[in-house]
């Protein structure tokens, strides 16, 4: 049987355990007209032909000033839905605002029509004649007065005014704040709200016979209409200080509230003479209040709603809210609680709840698009039953390998998941970006020349190739300062299939210091037109471009003795530099092939020498941080040369030792500007409230009836002033300084991670995370640095993939706010103990499975410190080595106990062989046992000199045995040490 839930039912869903979603169920709908807009006010339901039936019509205005009545009924289920459900269509010239029901008319006490046109409001009257032929009823629509308005109205509402009986009066808002009011055929007066801005929603209150609505400062407003009955006359709008001057009183407020958002509509049901709650539907909350002004209670929402009807409850007390949303949503509060939700086929404007003759408590929705839906809640039971499944064998081979096939997808599935979609094979707009081989003729550069050397620039052509039309393509083109473009922004006109377009610019030094990245990027910004999208999808194509090093420096002698120096060694005979670095050698001094120099514009000389008997090139300056790029194109141009002489095994590598001294330098020098800048600040602060000080102290002087002395006040001023100028002049120095200091930090960062993967072999995953640790900022701010950001990224890496063994790893990492520290004392610290584990053979990566030991090339006369890494399972041969290490160096702590339990094993590997029974087993359960570290540390030391001859039998027999023989292995420990120095001494 079907199920169908009525509003009088709905608080029985308060039994309910938890909250369901189920669909609302169509009863009868229809699409009002094409092209037609509804709002709130074009809504309304009851029995507007006086039938006497006790049953509702439907009545839909709209802005295009159509009206329509309506008598909803289901239509059966092999019939179409019957037209006759339309009683009535009549068309106005004018838009129809709101329609409402009332006793309008004075002679009579029957339900009529007020709608409201922006200048009018018309009450009709509607009939019904009974039909004699298949046709049906006739409706006629007859006026039976109307008010021309002198403003513009917005809307309305209706009450029995003043207690009135049997009667309704009319009161319009305009669309200025005037209230007018319309005692049925006659107009009785108009009153101006106070302070108005915007009209609100409009509601009468019958209890209190006031007038509720909302302004335009957020704040519910109350009127007393016997108040505005003996307020001044509002004709003519005057201002407040015309009006108290005239006769009447001023019209204030009989109470406010703040609500501080807009509301989309008040209601104030009728529910119970003893007491009535105004609700008010705001943006975000929706609010009941006494009609004192005082709050019942308020309910949060977490949705935008749309509409909403509060309507009488079954149980005394409450009140139960139909509520809809732009989610198409229904929802059934009882106050503040949730008691159904049912899902619409569209967005309502309007609400109402109506009754017909097959069923009652029907819910009427409006849309703004003229979707009229009448549904009840509830569910529809369903018939179906699932048919057999036929049985048949099933072939086991073929679910194994269809099984298989579909975990490797999933595998690969899991191990390639990206956060970003994968880009297409083939991109609709192609970039190609080509770097001049030789620097212009005449050059761009905005300064000429720096350091008596002239700066020259370089044009890069980018080639823009479309597959396919791409609409409106916008260029941006970025390098890093101090470097710059004669121009970063390009307006592209819109390409069609196959078209291709060239862009030009030039690029050139545009400081005076080096850069840190010669690099730099292009991003194309384009739409593409899709089948649903003809607009078009932004999308965005990219390429990278490298600028030649003749850009940022020239040919130079070459010195043999600098301040700062590092080699690096390769695999392969020494080369001729000159064969290496083609365009730096011709306007070279000496010819040769050994030594090379390069004076960089706005740094210092950097020079490369190469050995004539080894494999080495040592890079020297008196600059630290500007060996970066020299550095950098010589390993580059080293990797170019042997490839193109076919040499596949060529590796550069760096014998160390890492220059943290240099480049701790570096930082200090970046970290002491940064604290200039707070100082710089703190002192400006100071001056200025002196200096703010000494502007009123003068003022009061000079505002003194009785003329005085200054008391110097002026030079004390003069001299404040000078001192703020000097300190804003300092800081926009230091300022300056701070971004060419952390450009050059840059720089010896970039150094510094040159050396560590040349170091230690590291790959390109593992470098790119080395350069995100150490380089997480392109430029420093005030409220986040280079110095914490690193320090915060190398801790996570010491307790993750770089911890000392997997037991060491932090479980859940915490941190607070990032703020300046106060030296840098722990962030050398933190960068020693990286290279240093990195030294030891540790592994960067950003997974969980990061501390596992991996095979490291490490170069020659270079030796890793192992250290150890506890396993579950570990190979009998790596045992074997770690024990003979141990016995080589002396091993801290952790190692002695790894030695211990890798002895046992081999112990019991051996014991099963010889089939022979000790007890030194005892010493080894023993010296666990033991409180005092000092006994530990001699125990553990002297089983790891001990020759595994022991049996697995004895142990498990030893652990079998109850807890009172503990006592006894104790006392043979000192025997136990007698035979470990006699096998000790046996085995030397």
């Amino acid at each position: 049987m079907s199920c169908s839930l009525c509003l009088s039912d709905v608080c029985g869903l308060a039994l309910l355990s938890r909250m369901s979603l189920f669909k609302a169920r169509d009863w009868w709908a229809s699409v009002l007209g094409e092209g037609e807009e509804f709002d709130q006010g074009c809504l309304c339901v009851g029995d507007v032909d006086n039938s006497g039936s006790g049953y509702d019509k439907i009545v839909v205005g709209s802005f295009m000033g159509m009206l329509r009545i309506f008598s909803p009924h289901p239509a059966k289920p092999e019939e179409q839905m019957e037209a006759d459900a339309q009683l009535l269509e009549v068309q106005f010239p004018d838009p129809i605002i709101q329609v409402e029901m009332g006793k309008f008319v004075s002679c009579s006490e029957l339900l009529h029509l007020a709608v409201l046109h922006p200048r009018k409001l018309s009450v009709y009257a509607v009939s019904g004649t009974a039909g004699n032929v298949e046709h049906g009823d006739q409706y006629q629509l007859r006026l039976v007065y109307e008010h021309n308005l002198q403003r513009t109205a917005c809307n309305m509402t209706y009450g029995p005014f003043g207690g009135v009986t049997g009667h309704h009066f009319i009161c319009i808002q305009s669309m200025d704040g005037m209230l007018m009011f319309f005692e049925q055929e006659t107009y009785a007066f108009g009153r101006f709200l106070p302070g108005f801005l915007l009209p609100g929603p409009l509601s009468y209150c019958i209890r209190t016979d006031s007038f509720i609505t909302v302004s335009s400062t957020r704040q519910v407003e109350c009127y007393r209409y016997e108040t505005l009955a003996v307020a001044t006359d509002a004709d003519t709008r005057q201002d407040s200080d015309q009006q108290s001057k005239s006769s009447g009183k001023r019209l204030t407020a009989d109470w406010t509230l703040v609500l501080g958002e807009e509301a989309l509509d008040v209601c104030v049901p009728h529910t119970s003479s003893a007491m009535s709650s105004i609700f008010v539907l705001g943006e975000r909350n929706l609010f009941c209040l006494k009609d004192n002004g005082q709050i019942r209670f308020m309910k949060k929402l977490e949705f935008n709603p749309s509409c909403f009807l509060p309507y009488g409850s079954v149980s005394e007390g409450s009140t139960n809210i139909l509520m809809c949303n732009h989610n198409n949503m229904l929802l059934v509060y009882q106050d503040v609680t949730l008691k159904w939700v049912a899902q619409l086929s569209c967005v309502p404007v309007a609400v109402r709840v109506a009754n017909f003759p097959e069923l009652k408590g029907l819910v009427v929705t409006l849309s703004s698009d003229g979707h009229l839906q009448c549904s009840y809640m509830g569910t529809d039971p369903s018939f179906f039953t699932a048919p057999k499944v036929d049985a048949r064998e099933v072939n086991y081979d073929e679910v194994d390998t269809e099984m298989k096939m579909l975990q490797k997808v999933i595998r690969g599935a899991t191990k390639t998941q990206d956060i970003l979609p994968r880009a297409e094979t083939e991109e609709e707009l192609t970039l190609t970006a080509i770097v001049s081989s030789n620097l212009d003729e005449v050059s761009c550069a905005v300064i000429p020349e720096m350091n008596g050397m002239p700066v020259p620039s370089v044009t890069v052509k980018v080639k823009i190739k479309s597959r396919s039309a791409v609409q409106s393509p916008k260029m941006t083109v970025c390098v890093q300062p101090p470097l710059a473009v004669t121009q970063d922004q390009f307006v592209l006109d819109s390409m069609g299939s196959g078209c291709e377009l060239v862009v030009r610019f030039s690029a050139f030094l545009n400081g005076h210091y080096p850069p840190a990245d010669l690099c730099g990027d292009i991003a194309v910004s384009y739409s593409s037109a899709t089948e649903l999208n003809p607009a078009g999808i932004p999308r965005v194509s990219q390429c990278k471009f490298n600028l030649p090093l003749r850009l940022v420096c020239y040919p130079s002698s070459a010195i043999k003795n600098a301040k700062y120096k590092i080699t690096v060694d390769t695999n392969k005979p020494p080369v001729n530099l000159n064969e290496v670095f083609p365009d730096f050698s011709e306007k070279s001094e000496n010819n040769e092939s050994s030594a090379l120099g390069f004076q960089l514009i706005t740094g210092s000389k950097v020079i490369v020498l190469a050995s004539k008997t080894s494999q080495r090139y040592r890079i020297q300056s008196e600059s630290f941080e500007d060996i970066w790029l020299v550095a950098k194109e010589l390993v580059q141009r080293f990797d170019q040369h042997f490839a193109s002489l076919g040499v596949k095994d060529f590796r550069n590598s760096f014998t160390g030792p890492i220059p943290l001294p240099e480049y701790f330098e570096t930082v200090d020098h970046h970290f002491e500007l940064r604290v200039n800048v707070q100082k710089y600040q703190d002192l400006l602060s100071e001056r200025a409230v002196q200096f703010r000080a000494i502007q009123r102290r003068l003022l009061t002087r000079f505002k003194d009836k009785t003329p005085g002395p200054l008391q110097n006040l002026d030079t004390l001023m003069e001299g404040t002033y000078r001192q703020v100028i000097a300190l804003a002049d300092a800081a926009e120095d230091n300022r300056e300084r701070l971004i060419q200091a952390f450009t050059r930090l840059q720089s010896a960062t970039h150094l510094l991670i040159l050396l560590l993967s040349l170091w230690q072999g590291l790959g390109s995953e593992q470098t790119a995370i080395l350069e995100a640790t150490l380089l997480p900022l392109l430029q420093d701010t005030p409220q986040l640095g280079w110095e914490e950001s690193v320090d915060a990224a190398i801790s996570h890496l010491l307790k993750t993939c770089l911890s000392r063994s997997p037991k060491d790893q932090a479980i859940s990492l915490s941190t607070g706010p990032l703020t300046i520290p106060k030296d840098t004392s722990r962030l050398k610290k933190h960068i020693t103990l990286l290279c240093d584990r990195l030294g030891k053979g540790g592994r960067l990566s950003l997974t969980s499975e990061a501390n596992v030991p991996t095979t490291v090339m490490m170069p020659a006369g270079c030796e890793s410190i192992p250290e150890p890494i506890v396993e579950q399972e570990e190979e009998p041969r790596l045992q074997q080595d770690s024990a003979k290490y141990i016995k080589k160096k002396q091993p801290s702590k952790r190692i002695k106990s790894k030695s211990d339990s890798s002895k046992e094993s081999s112990r019991e590997k051996k014991e099963k062989d010889s089939g022979k029974e000790k007890d030194s087993k005892v010493s080894s359960k023993e010296s666990k046992k033991e409180s005092s570290k000092e006994s530990s540390k001699r125990e553990s030391t002297k089983e790891s000199k001990e020759p595994s001859k022991d049996k697995e039998s004895t142990r498990e027999k030893e652990s079998s045995k109850e807890s009172g023989k503990e006592k006894t292995k104790v006392s043979r420990k000192s025997s136990v040490k007698v035979k470990e120095k006699k096998s000790d001494a046996g085995d030397g």
